[in-house]
C-alpha cells in the first residue's frame, strides 16, 4: 500500500491528519531538512509508532529516495531509541541520582555507524524519542543537533514529522477495530 492509499483510509474526522501528512512529507512542509532526512525520520517515526501498515507504506516510501543502508539507518534510529528511551526516561523519572552514576551497560555500536549520516540519524532519533516521551534523550539529541550547527527550524520539522506519522497510525489503528 502506498502512502496516498493509507492517506485515503483515513476517516473524515482525521482530514487534518491527512492534510499535515501531505505536509510534513515534503520540502516545503518540513523546512530545514532535505528528503533523504523527511524520509529517513518519517520511516523511523512510523516504526515506533507499530502501525504495520503504515511502516510498510513509508517504508516504500523511504526506499523511493533511500540506500538500502539508509533504510537500514532510518530502523536502526527505531530499535536503539526503543531501548534507549525506556531505560533513560526510567532512570531520569525515578529521580535519584545514584542512577545518573552508574554506567548503563547497554550496548550502542550502531549509533557510530548507523547507515545514514550523523545529523540524520539524530533528527530520527529525535523523532522517535518525542514518540516514545523521553525528554532526557529528545535533550540530548536537540542539544547534538544544536551542536552540529542544525537549526530550530529542522528540529522543529524532524518533531512535526513524528507528531503527525504517530497520530495517523493510532487513527488507523484506532479505525479499523
Amino acid at each position: 500500500m502506498t502512502v496516498q492509499e493509507l492517506r485515503s483510509q483515513l476517516p473524515a474526522y482525521a482530514k487534518d491528519l491527512r492534510l499535515n501528512l501531505d505536509s510534513v512529507l515534503s520540502a516545503g512542509g518540513s523546512p530545514g531538512l532535505d528528503g533523504k532526512q523527511i524520509r529517513v525520520i518519517a520511516l523511523a517515526s512510523a516504526i515506533a509508532s507499530r502501525y504495520a501498515p503504515l511502516v510498510s507504506a513509508l517504508a516504500g516510501f523511504a526506499a523511493e529516495s533511500l540506500s538500502p543502508d539508509e533504510v537500514d539507518g532510518a530502523r536502526a534510529a527505531a530499535a536503539i531509541m526503543a531501548m534507549n528511551n525506556i531505560y533513560y526516561r526510567a532512570t531520569h523519572l525515578i529521580e535519584n541520582d545514584e542512577y545518573a552514576q552508574l554506567r548503563a551497560g547497554l550496548r550502542m555500536n550502531v549509533m557510530q555507524s548507523p547507515g545514514v549520516e550523523k545529523v540524520t540519524f539524530e533528527l530520527a532519533s529525535l523523532a522517535v524519542s518525542a514518540i516514545n516521551g523521553c525528554g532526557m534523550c529528545m535533550a540530548s539529541h536537540e542539544t547534538t543537533l544544536r551542536r552540529h550547527e542544525v537549526g530550530a527550524q529542522a528540529v522543529q520539522s524532524a518533531i512535526r514529522i513524528a507528531a503527525v506519522v504517530h497520530a495517523v497510525a493510532v487513527t488507523l489503528e484506532q479505525s479499523a477495530v
